[in-house]
């Protein structure tokens, strides 16, 4: 497993290095101490990194300004001297939050949480987000979502749509349960697969695998019905009907 470091603390990035490389399968690739540095190797080479431990507090910001330039697709352990962020952690890939100073057994109890974790989800500890690939091009399988102050994994196949509410982004899933996730639905749409997703309007991106059947709608649209209960209306929009039933067939 390749980790990266961001720490501003040299002592406290050796320490957390040297905790982390106990276990011979992981593997510090890289240490910044900068927003700005991270926030230029993520947007490279983020597919080099399974896992990430963030210190909060950085010389020239906090660590939540990378998530606002760089969408990213790796679990993060954030490491802080204060308490408050927590809740921000877990709208931001968090997994775990472990206070300074930090003991290492807390550092293990963090990596065994993402064992765990990439295990239930993908039966082997690979990465946390696993990507499908069409030729080239690489899709999403797993997004992270907030649950009761955790962090919860939903597989690809689980997610039914994608809906825009009130300015927020909410997977709905098969079983028509609602989580937000906190992208834009155009990243969204960009890193799902186009052969089982497709935005019907601007609100919604919709599973192929969720739509039961069709009917016609007021001025040229169409309403789909869902194959399990949603309390919204779903319309595929009047400009995309040919392109949606071409897509279905």
């Amino acid at each position: 497993m390749n980790i990266l470091l961001v720490e501003d603390e040299t002592h406290t990035a050796n320490l957390l290095k040297e905790i982390i490389e106990q276990k011979e399968e992981y593997k510090v690739i890289k240490t910044f101490e900068s927003v700005v540095d991270t926030v230029f190797y993520l947007s490279n080479c983020q597919n080099e990194i399974d896992l990430c431990f963030f210190d909060i507090q950085l010389a020239d910001g906090d660590s939540f300004e990378i998530f606002r330039h760089v969408d990213l697709r790796v679990p993060v352990v954030f490491c802080t001297a204060f308490d408050k962020y927590a809740m921000q952690a877990i709208k931001n890939n968090g997994i775990d939050y472990v206070l300074k100073p930090f003991k290492e057994d807390e550092i293990h109890s963090a990596l065994e949480k993402y064992e765990k974790m990439v295990k239930k989800y993908s039966g082997s500890v690979n990465n946390t987000i696993n990507l499908g690939k069409e030729g080239n091009k690489q899709f999403q399988q797993r997004f992270l979502t907030q649950f009761r102050q955790k962090t919860k994994v939903i597989n690809i196949d689980e997610v039914a749509l994608f809906h825009i509410k009130n300015e927020t982004v909410y997977i709905i899933t098969t079983k028509g349960e609602k989580f937000p996730i906190y992208k834009k639905m155009d990243y969204i749409e960009s890193n799902c697969d186009p052969a089982i997703f497709f935005r019907i309007n601007r609100q919604m991106l919709l599973s192929l695998y969720s739509v039961e059947s069709l009917e016609p709608s007021q001025y040229r649209k169409i309403r789909i019905h869902l194959n399990f209960h949603y309390e919204e209306e779903i319309i595929v929009s009047r400009l995309k009907v040919s392109s949606f039933k071409k897509w279905l067939k």
